[in-house]
């Protein structure tokens, strides 16, 4: 697959119906405006596409911005929507594509740290933090210190408003997606996994599209082993700001 990062200004409208079509094909209730109302509010779309069709196989959108926690001024990802079609689930292109897109965002801050917020309603997401990330939180195996828990509280509050419980660590829309018949399951067998088990006693409205909110810091020393790979891969992430 190919990889393109695209401000959101410069979005074809192909490419953005195309996008509301491949997520509504994968959640319950999508629609086109509030699609749209979501997208208006990120700066950037990473996009996947099938090289010989050119067919949109997943996408992610982020906003970039920055803010200022305890007198320290920081940069923030916030993810937004994010889906793969299950065609491409045994592709690399998502992590490596996402991390190249970062690593060249981080340029306009390159001063601060970078930390990633986002939200999940389903434990393949959340398996991303423990596949890529040495630390993150919340998790199954360490409490969250007092700072990062105050930091995530005052992040999300910021950017979710009062769809954001602090006492719960979730977000609840009023309009929740939902993921799909065959996509929402968890595998037999996979439920053990200490990791999956977390997710679902932490979120356990994540069937009702119940969204956990996560933190880690993005650098190359929080990096596992595998996300070392995906951060020093090549990446043939093209730019269309």
């Amino acid at each position: 697959m190919k990889s393109w990062l695209v401000s959101i200004q410069k979005l074809a409208p192909s490419d953005r119906m195309a996008m509301y079509a491949l997520l509504e094909s994968h959640f319950q209730g999508i629609t086109w405006d509030a699609f749209q109302v979501d997208l208006e509010r990120k700066n950037w779309a990473l996009l996947l596409k099938d090289e010989t069709t050119n067919a949109l196989k997943g996408f992610s959108t982020m906003m970039l911005s920055q803010t200022t926690f305890l007198g320290e001024q920081i940069s923030v990802i916030y993810s937004g929507d994010t889906i793969v079609d299950p065609s491409a689930w045994s592709s690399t292109t998502l992590p490596r594509a996402w991390i190249a897109a970062v690593n060249f965002l981080r340029q306009q801050y390159a001063e601060n740290r970078l930390y990633w917020l986002f939200i999940c309603s389903g434990f393949r997401t959340y398996r991303f933090l423990p596949i890529f990330w040495q630390e993150f939180y919340p998790r199954y195996d360490a409490a969250t210190p007092v700072h990062v828990t105050n930091l995530t509280a005052s992040l999300a509050q910021e950017y979710y408003g009062n769809f954001y419980q602090a006492e719960t660590g979730i977000v609840r829309f009023q309009n929740p997606q939902i993921l799909r018949d065959g996509l929402i399951e968890i595998p037999s067998g996979r439920e053990t996994n200490p990791h999956v088990q977390f997710f679902t006693e932490k979120n356990p409205g994540y069937q009702l599209g119940d969204e956990l909110v996560c933190l880690t810091e993005i650098k190359y020393d929080n990096l596992t082993s595998a996300g070392r790979r995906m951060w020093e891969a090549e990446s043939a992430l093209s730019i269309v700001s």
